[in-house]
């Protein structure tokens, strides 16, 4: 999908789960001060470096973000995830993800394993290629990154 003479990559999706849409004001001593917005912006400066795209989604409604993530299969190269709550409850989330068969970095602002016990636990782990815990937004850069510069996305 990537690396074919005169054909653009495919973009990489950003998936944020419930109530990253109020980023910036809820809670900035776990999740920072950045709003979802500016976690974009960086975004989307970092994937331009590598002359690629990122699509960003936020839903607080589980099944968008199914849907969402189901449409990816032959759209985009690879998926940047943070699905906040639904990483501890959702196994359709996670099916999603294995079904589109593209590379997935999970990537949490905070880091879940100083939190409470609920938070150790993901469904998303296991089919992710890698895990990113506790760099608030450059963490979302990282997983970016990573998907730009390796044959994984």
């Amino acid at each position: 999908m990537t690396g074919v003479p005169g054909v653009s990559p495919l973009p990489i999706l950003v998936v944020n789960g419930p109530n990253l849409n109020v980023l910036g004001t809820r809670e900035p001593e776990i999740y920072g001060s950045d709003t979802l917005e500016r976690i974009e912006q960086l975004c989307r400066a970092r994937a331009a470096s590598f002359g690629r795209t990122v699509e960003f989604v936020q839903s607080n409604h589980e099944g968008v973000l199914v849907d969402r993530v189901q449409q990816a299969r032959n759209s985009h190269s690879g998926i940047v995830v943070n699905a906040a709550g639904l990483t501890h409850t959702s196994v359709v989330l996670r099916d999603a993800l294995a079904f589109t068969d593209l590379p997935v970095v999970e990537v949490h602002l905070s880091n879940v394993h100083r939190r409470e016990e609920f938070r150790h636990h993901s469904y998303l782990s296991a089919i992710a290629v890698g895990v990113i815990v506790g760099l608030g937004a450059h963490g979302y850069v990282a997983a970016v990154e990573y998907l730009c510069a390796s044959s994984a996305g």
